[in-house]
């Protein structure tokens, strides 16, 4: 597969700006190598197919802003919250809200990991190595 930068990809993406500060979240996950299936969990997250009560969920818990980004079959995922946030008291609280679960299912189908992982099996954390400004 061609991983080369093409245009638009190489001019950037706009962020977000909020009215507090926060913080980030990086995390990494695979796919199953499968064009088809990868195809279809890109379409699960289009606008037209992504979830209303799984968007609800997410900003519900706390949270600011989510990204996906994809290279292949590997997912880059992050995500912008206050700065009091805390993640394991939010995604205990997202895994019970309305279709959460259900979403859980139908996204394992795609995902390179055991059908029965947690998210937080799923998607690795990453540890930041490297920062520009102070």
């Amino acid at each position: 597969m061609n991983y080369e930068l093409k245009k638009p990809f190489s001019e950037g993406y706009k962020t977000k700006e909020f009215d507090v500060p926060v913080k980030r979240y990086c995390q990494t996950m695979e796919l199953k190598d499968d064009a088809e299936l990868i195809r279809r969990y890109r379409e699960a997250h289009d606008k037209e197919h992504f979830w209303d009560e799984i968007k609800e969920g997410i900003k519900a818990v706390g949270i600011l802003e989510m990204e996906i980004y994809i290279l292949g079959n590997r997912l880059f995922m992050i995500v912008d919250a206050p700065l009091d946030f805390d993640w394991d008291s939010a995604m205990s609280r997202l895994a019970t809200l309305p279709r959460q679960q259900e979403w859980e299912e139908h996204v394992a189908q795609f995902q390179d990991c055991a059908a029965d992982a947690t998210s937080d099996q799923k998607w690795q954390m990453m540890e930041r190595m490297f920062h520009l400004y102070e």
